[in-house]
C-alpha cells in the first residue's frame, strides 16, 4: 500500500514539475517584460511573473495533476492562490537575501527560489487544494486547536458558528 501512495505521489510531483516548468517559462518571461522593457522594479516584476505563473499552474494541475472534479472551483482557486502567495513570500524573500545579501545575479537566485518554492507548493497543494480528503483534515485540525487553546466555554459558540461549512 504504501508503495503505491508513493508512486501515486512521485507521478503527481513529476507532472506538478512539469506544469510548474510550463509556469518557468510564463514566470521569467513576464518577470523579464515587466523588468527589462517596462522598466518595473525588479521585485515587483517577479510577483507579477509569479502570481500570472500561479494562475496558469492552477488550471493544468487541476486538469491534469490532480484531476480534480470540485466543483468549488473557486474556493479551490483561492486555496491555490493563497498557497502560491505564501510561496511568493518564500520566493521573494530569497530572492532578497540572495540577491542583496551574497550578490547571486538575480535570475540565478530566481533559480534556487522556484526550486524551493516548487517544493512547498506541490505539498500544500497535495495535502491541502487537491486533498478530497481535506475537509476530515480541516475539522481535525480545529478540534485539535480549539481543545488547546480556545476556553471550553467558548468552544461552543465556534462549533455552532462553523457547523455549516461541514
Amino acid at each position: 500500500m504504501d508503495s503505491i501512495l508513493n508512486q501515486t505521489y512521485f507521478f503527481k510531483f513529476i507532472k506538478f514539475g512539469l506544469v510548474g516548468f510550463s509556469g518557468l517559462f510564463i514566470d521569467f518571461g513576464i518577470t523579464y517584460i515587466a523588468k527589462e522593457k517596462l522598466n518595473i522594479p525588479k521585485y515587483i516584476a517577479n510577483a507579477i511573473g509569479f502570481l500570472l505563473a500561479a494562475t496558469s499552474n492552477y488550471v493544468l494541475n487541476r486538469i491534469w495533476t490532480f484531476q480534480s472534479n470540485n466543483p468549488e472551483i473557486i474556493v479551490e482557486f483561492t486555496e491555490f492562490f493563497l498557497i502560491s502567495l505564501i510561496g511568493l513570500a518564500i520566493n521573494t524573500l530569497l530572492l532578497w537575501i540572495l540577491v542583496s545579501k551574497f550578490k547571486v545575479n538575480f535570475y540565478l537566485a530566481k533559480v534556487f527560489a522556484i526550486a524551493l518554492v516548487t517544493m512547498w507548493n506541490f505539498l500544500a497543494n497535495a495535502f491541502i487544494t487537491f486533498n478530497p480528503e481535506r475537509l476530515i483534515l480541516t475539522y481535525a485540525s480545529i478540534l485539535f486547536f480549539t481543545n488547546a487553546f480556545i476556553p471550553i466555554k467558548f468552544q461552543n459558540v465556534l462549533f455552532k458558528s462553523i457547523d455549516f461549512l461541514f
